[in-house]
């Protein structure tokens, strides 16, 4: 996971400054409550009424290690993406890895068991981190600017990025970890209780999870609410063309353009990735990509241009793309903050290339996180961090000059 974080545990979305507390008051509750609270409180089969951390206090023990001896198989489905092999083995079907399982053995992911020759996914519903998120934050810029989107995820990856900022979630496996029960029709119905108009699967990676992604987006489909994912694209055809062909939005993190770069930082491939990418473009959902920009790493203005001529020349220069500042984590800290200098230097590269929408993330305040116009340059969506400050875009129209500027703009 590059680009967007979740909460640690005891973390309040409000006190983080991650909300705004009034907006949020305007959708029907007066606080927002912090993932243990959330998930025990809202998440559990019996809970009704408005969730509040005030009406449903929470010991804060509840999600220890002793809390979690839970009956597993109420997270245990069979896994839709693999096929049979003689012996009781299994090759995984779902990312590029096709990794090959024997009996009583789990895959990469570490999310997925070989039992008796028959593969599971061991974390359908089994929910680890779970908030009410700006979708901005994700980051969508052209997708339903302004509204919240509650975002959800499980433990495990198919990757292993040295500078994954979740990766006390994505690089464990899902008995090492507090988790709830969250089912699908559960999810819906607080995202229908939270006026969240979307359903987003984030902070690890989607791809893991991808049963309980699809059933999660049929039943918030069935409910008037709307599926997004932040995926790092990494996935065969099949499965990307089944699952994220129920959601619609998504971002892709697009760690890199370089194939060392992916293998020697990622511990994946480029190439799957970018076919991803340009099988949803062909799919017509509504697409963004973001490159966390790492010093020293992929920060040279060769890979800058070729990625910003392969985004016009492959998916067009309306597709959003995002330049992201990276912080020190996990396997790189020794690395420093990505300097702005950088960032803009990247998005001047993919400007002069002709895209139309190059955005600066993680850096609040800058000018390039507000959408212009590309035909008469006025700014129509202002954003200040995770805020949109103002929104003039009418029936997807600038109002100056009456360009169209794709996107998804209103509910």
């Amino acid at each position: 996971m590059s680009r967007e974080h979740y909460l640690q545990p005891d973390s309040s979305l409000a006190g983080a400054g991650f909300l705004d507390s009034e907006r949020f008051a305007s959708a029907g509750t007066s606080c927002l409550p912090d993932r243990r609270s959330f998930l025990r409180c809202a998440l559990c089969a019996g809970a009704a009424g408005t969730i509040s951390t005030m009406a449903h206090p929470l010991d804060a023990m509840s999600l220890s290690p002793a809390a979690q001896n839970q009956d597993d198989s109420q997270f245990t489905v069979e896994a839709r993406f693999y096929q049979k092999l003689p012996n009781r083995r299994i090759k995984c079907k779902l990312c590029p890895r096709e990794c090959s399982v024997g009996d009583r053995e789990r895959g990469y992911c570490g999310v997925r068991e070989n039992r008796g020759g028959t593969y599971y996914t061991l974390v359908h519903s089994r929910v680890c981190a779970a908030h009410i998120d700006p979708i901005e934050k994700k980051p969508f810029f052209h997708y339903l600017p302004g509204t919240l989107a509650l975002s959800l995820a499980t433990a495990g990856c198919n990757v292993n990025c040295k500078f994954c900022q979740n990766w006390d979630i994505s690089q464990v496996r899902p008995e090492q970890v507090p988790a709830d029960y969250a089912p699908p029709q559960r999810v819906a119905q607080l995202a229908t209780q939270y006026s969240c108009p979307t359903i987003a699967y984030t902070y690890s990676e989607p791809v893991i999870f991808i049963e309980y992604l699809m059933d999660t987006a049929d039943a918030g489909h069935a409910a008037g609410i709307r599926s997004i994912v932040v995926s790092n694209g990494y996935i065969q055809d099949e499965a990307l063309r089944a699952a994220y062909g129920k959601m619609d939005a998504v971002k892709i993190d697009l760690k890199s353009f370089s194939e060392s770069y992916y293998r020697q930082v990622v511990c994946g491939q480029l190439k799957p990735v970018l076919d991803s990418i340009v099988t949803l473009h062909k799919t017509g959902k509504w697409l963004e990509i973001v490159y966390l920009v790492v010093p020293t790493l992929n920060d040279g203005d060769a890979e800058f241009r070729g990625l910003a001529q392969w985004v016009r020349n492959n998916v067009g220069a309306d597709v959003p793309l995002h330049f992201s500042q990276f912080h020190p984590e996990y396997l790189l800290k020794n690395l420093p903050i990505t300097p702005v200098p950088t960032l803009e230097r990247a998005k001047q590269i993919a400007d002069a290339e002709g895209l139309h929408y190059v955005y600066i993330g993680n850096v609040p305040g800058h000018p390039a996180e507000s959408t212009y116009c590309p035909k008469c340059g006025h700014i129509l969506v202002q954003r200040m961090g995770l805020e949109v400050t103002q929104m003039l875009i009418r029936k997807g129209t600038c109002p100056y000059c009456g360009q169209l500027i794709p996107g998804v703009w209103h509910v």
